[in-house]
């Protein structure tokens, strides 16, 4: 029996040596910088996006991979006969999911499987990572989606914004609320629950600080993760920072990885530069 492939999008931010190590598939998400269609990771990355956004003062639309790019990317493990398990990007945030099925239709597979990640960022990637662990050891895909079932909605992720600039833009927060957060100085922490973006607390002062208070703040609920990994993601934090997060995780002598990533170009253009969360499954 073939092993199963696991295939994610590329907002789920793994690093290329996790994608490499774990032998991961990548399909991108599309990103538009004015008249051009480019993909997420190959033909655009981040600082690229913000260079693009300051200059122009506009915020890059993202969209769903096409059903054609889905279909090259699927056939080679189709034509082996491997089962597939694809995690996608939560479907209360794109239809990428169901270009994904629309695919399997085309292609007339039925050993592929469609998870609905109810997250973005690395709250996928934790979730990926894990089945690509299980599919490494021989597991099934009806045995790695029963496993998923048991941890998708216990994967914690959050993540805390240095300015509302880029969510502004692209429409997500109102200008008033803009301007008042980046003039006070307010940071939101933006907390996924349920595959929907939302905020949670409120902190106030430069990112460095805030983001030492917001990872503190995690204490209790870092003492009920999961010890196998966690990730700190980030959109070109200063390397301090990191550092500082980093030993502070590391210092609770928990866990096993602790995975540094910065994130990619989709979820970058909606969260703006200076970024960062600490993402992890609770047990």
């Amino acid at each position: 029996m073939k092993h199963v492939k696991i295939i994610a999008d590329s907002t789920c931010d793994l690093s290329q040596s996790l994608i490499q190590k774990y032998d991961i598939s990548i399909i991108p998400l599309m990103i538009t910088l004015g008249d051009k269609s480019l993909k997420d990771g190959i033909q655009v990355n981040p600082q690229q996006i913000y260079d693009w956004s300051d200059q122009t003062g506009e915020t890059p639309k993202t969209a769903a991979p096409s059903i054609g790019d889905v279909i090259d990317i699927l056939t080679p493990f189709v034509n082996e006969k491997r089962p597939i398990v694809y995690f996608g990007i939560s479907e209360a945030m794109s239809v990428t999911c169901n270009v994904l099925r629309l695919a399997a239709e085309s292609l007339d597979y039925k050993d592929l499987y469609v998870i609905d990640s109810k997250n973005l960022s690395t709250g996928i990637g934790l979730q990926v990572i894990r089945a690509a662990k299980l599919a490494m050891k021989g597991c099934t895909a009806k045995e790695i989606i029963e496993d998923n079932q048991e941890i998708n909605h216990k994967v914690r992720a959050s993540f805390v914004v240095d300015t509302l600039t880029f969510l502004h833009r692209g429409g997500r927060c109102s200008a008033v609320t803009a301007l008042l957060a980046n003039t006070l100085k307010l940071k939101p922490e933006i907390v996924v629950t349920d595959g929907k973006m939302g905020v949670a607390k409120k902190y106030r002062g430069n990112q460095k600080s805030v983001i030492l208070k917001y990872v503190k703040d995690l204490e209790e609920d870092l003492k009920n993760a999961d010890p196998d990994q966690i990730f700190i993601t980030h959109s070109g934090c200063s390397d301090d920072i990191i550092e500082e997060v980093k030993a502070y995780l590391m210092d609770f002598n928990r866990f096993k990885e602790i995975h540094v990533t910065q994130a990619g170009g989709v979820i970058s253009s909606h969260c703006g530069p200076n970024t960062l969360g600490v993402l992890f499954i609770s047990k």
